[in-house]
């Protein structure tokens, strides 16, 4: 039953949050540093108070293992934050994300001298090509509808560092799921403590971004009235928007970890990537943006390759436990 929830919590949490982030970067592209403050700052609070008993319970897993694990999830989170000032709409981050499982398979290849079999690279071939496919069509929009420089030549060259950051950000990702994955197996799983010092301890980096944060503060208050659902409040349409995507990311991502320590990695991955494609669809849809018939082909193929390598489909109509499982 709590696994039930968990994932029924994950698509509620992570959809919406999705839905709230589009609705706030859509008019302040460069909001993602104050989204990221609130939402490191509210689970913080919550984990000093219900994990850490107000900082009278120490942590099971050593301080500096949760050090290593938070200078690389801070690295991630800021690479993310700064793609959405690039030309690189939400959808197609959402969709290039999926590639977590390839990145994730060539570091276990390299770091875990991991080998897997066949239908495993069959499945990472696919993704790559509708990855590519997606990629190409998203610098095609890039040069043929230029921002609000006017200059198709440099807004492709803003997608593209877009494209390589986010490319970065997945192997920095993928490194981050190894890294816990061997700490889990040495200390056990503590999915509340590890959510509160992989958020806690970044907060003091947020200092190097308090003018940024402020500037956007005024920002937000000038932002136009709107009355809250069910409090019946007037405040500014930001700061409500910017409550409840905190408020559905902090859902989002705790069901996710309960979620690993309640069911197999494979169906993590499976919700996980059920919940982005779901994101993705409600996005094209519900704001209208862009996706050609290459995009669909490309969402396609990622959506294939992870239900085969995660063996939810398998080749030759037969699933096969995989020895050694990423």
């Amino acid at each position: 039953m709590r696994a039930l929830l968990a994932m029924c919590m994950v698509f509620v949490g992570c959809c919406s949050n999705v839905v709230f982030l589009e609705l706030i970067v859509s008019e302040i592209p460069s909001a993602a540093n104050i989204i990221t403050f609130c939402q490191f700052f509210f689970i913080s609070i919550e984990g000093f108070i219900f994990t850490t008993k107000f900082g009278t319970k120490a942590s099971v897993i050593p301080l500096r293992e949760y050090k290593i694990m938070t200078f690389i999830y801070l690295v991630t989170v800021a690479l993310h934050n700064i793609l959405l000032i690039y030309k690189v709409p939400i959808p197609i981050v959402v969709l290039l994300k999926s590639g977590s499982l390839v990145a994730n398979l060539i570091l276990g290849i390299i770091i875990l001298k991991k080998r897997y079999k066949w239908s495993k690279y069959v499945s990472v071939a696919l993704i790559t090509v509708g990855l590519a496919v997606c990629t190409v069509s998203s610098a095609k929009q890039a040069t043929d509808n230029p921002g609000h420089t006017g200059d198709a030549a440099h807004d492709y060259l803003m997608w593209l560092v877009g494209i390589g950051m986010l490319s970065f950000a997945l192997f920095m990702s993928a490194w981050m799921g190894i890294f816990q994955e061997q700490t889990y197996t040495k200390f056990g799983k503590h999915p509340s403590e590890a959510l509160f010092y992989n958020h806690a301890l970044p907060m003091p980096f947020f200092l190097l971004l308090a003018s940024n944060i402020y500037s956007h503060v005024h920002i937000f208050n000038q932002s136009a009235p709107m009355v809250m659902p069910v409090l019946g409040i007037t405040a500014p349409k930001m700061w409500i928007y910017l409550l409840f995507n905190t408020l559905t990311q902090y859902v989002c991502i705790r069901s996710v970890f309960v979620l690993t320590t309640e069911c197999t990695s494979l169906t993590v991955t499976l919700v996980v990537t059920l919940r982005k494609f779901v994101s993705l669809i409600f996005s094209i849809i519900y704001f209208r943006n862009p996706f050609t018939l290459y995009d669909w082909f490309g969402t396609s193929c990622v959506f294939v390759g992870t239900l085969l390598f995660t063996e939810v489909i398998s080749l030759g109509g037969q699933k096969k436990t995989e020895k050694k499982q990423q």
